[in-house]
């Protein structure tokens, strides 16, 4: 073992600068921030989307249309999904915790009822909207609609 193979054993040291620890160290006086401006100050953050002054693709793309704010989202529920939950699980009646449970809809989501495939057998459905269409094929099927 010689000096110049000696080496410090491995995570006793730290690979970092130490910054504005004095003009000696090689990184004092402005500690690496530069002259003035804003970077240099304490407490600088700059806003999200910022582009250093030039204007911000949020502003720059075109806005159009218009959004709802009171529009109320339904989750869509077929027929088909209907029957294929009868016939996999043999429920008698779909309520909203029939569908939490299976996994079809989530706990605050709003469930409309439409039309899309066709009822072997007779169900009675409780959902917050049906379709025409849906009404009709569970009616026809001897199923009562109800909303809740």
């Amino acid at each position: 073992m010689n000096l110049h193979n000696l080496t410090p054993a491995s995570g006793s040291t730290q690979n970092k600068k130490r910054i504005a620890r004095g003009q000696g160290s090689g990184r004092g006086g402005t500690s690496t921030r530069g002259h003035k401006g804003a970077k240099s100050r304490s407490g600088y953050s700059k806003k999200i989307g910022f582009e250093g002054g030039q204007m911000p693709l949020q502003r720059r793309v075109p806005k159009f249309g218009f959004k709802n704010i009171n529009r109320v989202e339904y989750k869509a529920i077929n027929l088909d999904m209907i029957q294929a939950l009868v016939e996999r699980k043999d429920v008698k009646e779909i309520t909203l915790e029939v569908l939490r449970d299976n996994g079809l809809v989530s706990r605050n989501e709003r469930v409309k009822i439409l039309g899309r495939g066709e009822l072997k057998t007779k169900i009675d459905v409780s959902a917050h909207k049906f379709s025409a269409t849906a009404k009709a094929a569970i009616e026809k099927g001897g199923g009562n609609c109800t909303e809740i």
